[in-house]
């Protein structure tokens, strides 16, 4: 009787093997040079909010996930032709995204904001951003915003390939400032020996058009991982395991309304 009860078990562990097998780990596309968010650490692995959060879906959906790695403005590309499964890389929900991917419900929501020389004054008109140089980030909702609101006012607008870039050339005064989520500045830059003398200028930018509804997670066009991320995003709202994480970097609720 234990012989036959031992091959059953035998047979049903070889029976569950290619179904083991054929599980693919789930391929998140990320930048990793948007601190706090991601960016990394001295010994080359990645840290920050979206990684942990990205960690954190992927346990409560008991899947195995590996990072990749990729400039911003190649994610979306990435995604398309199936290099990566998902994007959790800080991108805003917008209309326009919305044409090319699908998106989960919103894991947090931040303004954007101007960061120039502390004093700097700037009126909610923004005219005095007339012949000022202003470094975006390439294929970000910011350069969007930029080009079309801010150039028509005289901004000299400047793509880059990262936000750690233009934070170089804004300390260097090659730049005169630049538009990035708000969190982002305050703690990649102005928190930051390099970002001392500069400050938050001008008003706060929420404008749903070009800011969207919140950073959400990318997926393909009608791909159903989206439902299992959301149902994962509010599994971690409700157990606790987002405020831990959100804990961990900020001193507010990033989530916001």
């Amino acid at each position: 009787m234990k012989k036959l009860v031992l091959l059953g078990a035998l047979a049903l562990s070889v029976l569950s093997l290619p179904t083991f097998a054929d599980e693919k780990p789930l391929k998140i596309g990320i930048e990793a040079a948007y601190p706090p968010f991601a960016s990394k650490a001295p010994d080359g692995s990645i840290v920050g909010f979206d990684y942990d959060i990205g960690n954190a879906l992927c346990e409560e959906m008991k899947v195995k996930c590996t990072w990749v790695e990729q400039e911003f403005d190649g994610l979306i590309p990435a995604l398309k032709v199936r290099k990566i499964d998902a994007i959790l890389s800080s991108m805003s929900i917008t209309e326009d995204r919305k044409k090319s991917v699908d998106f989960t419900n919103k894991y947090y929501n931040t303004p954007a904001r101007l960061a120039m020389k502390a004093g700097t004054p700037v009126s909610d008109s923004l005219a005095e951003l007339k012949g000022k140089n202003i470094g975006v980030q390439r294929g970000s909702i910011h350069e969007r915003f930029a080009r079309e609101v801010l150039a028509p006012l005289g901004a000299e607008i400047k793509p880059y390939g990262s936000q750690n870039e233009i934070y170089l050339d804004v300390a260097a005064g090659r730049l005169d400032g630049t538009v990035a989520d708000a969190t982002l500045l305050d703690d990649g830059f102005l928190k930051t020996d390099a970002g001392k003398g500069f400050a938050f200028v001008g008003p706060a930018f929420t404008d749903v058009k070009y800011f969207g509804d919140g950073v959400g997670i990318a997926v393909r066009k009608g791909d159903a991982l989206k439902d299992k991320i959301n149902t994962a995003i509010a599994a971690i709202r409700e157990n606790g395991k987002y405020k831990q994480i959100q804990d961990k970097y900020f001193a507010f609720d990033i989530y916001g309304k």
